[in-house]
């Protein structure tokens, strides 16, 4: 199973909007074949995997079959998987966890009922932690929210200006870029256009595709001419602009825009997540100011944050991570998280922390 994981992985920058998902058909010891997952519309790992060991002039029949999530159940793209598992003659089936789409549910069963002993429960976690946008937006309708800020060690990301290129060094900056590139989807607010013009792209790693570039932009502002308009390439993923209310009339054809007031005539940023779930985002990597920063987390919009802290120290006046329209009336109301790794990327300290449910 964590060879699956593995297999799983590779497909870390190009599955969405599916899962990663990786398999290995093994008989003991001795693997038969193996495969994964690498985009919508191809095999899925089962058959990937099953393919491999004919290749390999492998005999599967009476082998077990280790996946990271249980045997797909419908027609999509392509056909359910259960049916290639079974007509293989597979003995066993281990899968890590569930799969969470309610299309697939009694894939288990179908397995059991053809004579196969199947065991779900293996490196869970694991296999959660690898596919958390994917279960976040089936099972809660929005996607898996990652907010990314760079900051001093006094929590600064910025000068009272705006100005904050750069806090970090180049191998946080670089390490920045991949965690772009595992996300479905990038998000920044109108302020982060305005002051830094940013591209919204992933330039640092390789990548074989590009996220969707978000800007929020209530009043429809963002200036024609701004970086994150640019057209969709191969350099350039699709761009999406989110206002309260329409188009404006001097952006690119190309850019998509859709309105999502709220009552007070801001940007609904529920309604946002959602309509992200439906357009298949399952990571969304959040590189904003304090200002949108704060409104979602206020709004219960942020399951993780991805903090790189540079050795410096900036003072006051400056601007902090996640800023807040109304302050706390004690620290019994300040939003909990968890560390879950704390490492040296360069010269900068990469936190990564979870938001207490």
């Amino acid at each position: 199973m964590a060879r699956a994981l593995e297999l799983a992985r590779r497909g870390l920058y190009t599955t969405t909007p599916n899962p990663r998902v990786g398999c290995v058909i093994a008989d003991g010891k001795r693997v038969l074949g193996e495969g994964f997952h690498q985009r919508a519309g191809e095999s899925h790992a089962e058959v990937a995997a099953l393919a491999d060991a004919r290749a390999r002039g492998s005999d599967v029949h009476g082998a077990t079959l280790y996946v990271t999530l249980t045997p797909c159940n419908s027609f999509g793209r392509t056909p359910p998987c259960v049916d290639a598992v079974v007509a293989a003659g597979i003995a066993r089936v281990v899968a890590a966890m569930y799969d969470p789409a309610p299309v697939q549910t009694g894939a288990v069963e179908r397995l059991r009922e053809a004579g196969i002993r199947v065991e779900v429960g293996l490196l869970e976690d694991e296999a959660l932690e690898l596919n958390r946008g994917f279960v976040s937006r089936i099972t809660r309708a929005r996607p898996w929210v990652r907010v990314k800020v760079a900051a001093s060690l006094d929590g600064r990301t910025a000068l009272e200006t705006g100005a904050s290129q750069w806090i970090t060094g180049g191998e946080a900056r670089d390490d920045g870029h991949r965690w772009r590139a595992r996300a479905c989807g990038v998000l920044t607010g109108i302020g982060t256009v305005r002051h830094d013009d940013p591209q919204l792209t992933v330039r640092a790693v390789e990548t074989p595709r590009q996220p969707l570039r978000i800007v929020l932009d209530a009043r429809a502002e963002t200036p024609p001419g701004a970086r994150v308009l640019a057209a969709g390439d191969a350099l350039h993923g699709g761009v999406l602009m989110v206002t309260a209310g329409g188009r404006n009339p001097e952006w690119p054809a190309h850019a998509e825009v859709i309105g999502l007031p709220d009552a007070a005539g801001r940007i609904d940023l529920a309604a946002l997540m959602h309509a992200l779930a439906r357009r298949g985002i399952n990571e969304l990597h959040v590189e904003a100011g304090a200002r949108l920063n704060g409104a979602l987390l206020a709004a219960g919009l942020v399951d993780e944050a991805l903090v790189y802290l540079a050795p410096s120290l900036i003072g006051d006046p400056a601007r902090g991570m996640f800023a807040l329209r109304s302050a706390l009336a004690s620290l019994d109301r300040c939003r909990r998280l968890r560390f879950d790794s704390v490492e040296r990327v360069g010269d900068a300290l990469r936190i990564l922390a979870r938001v207490i449910v």
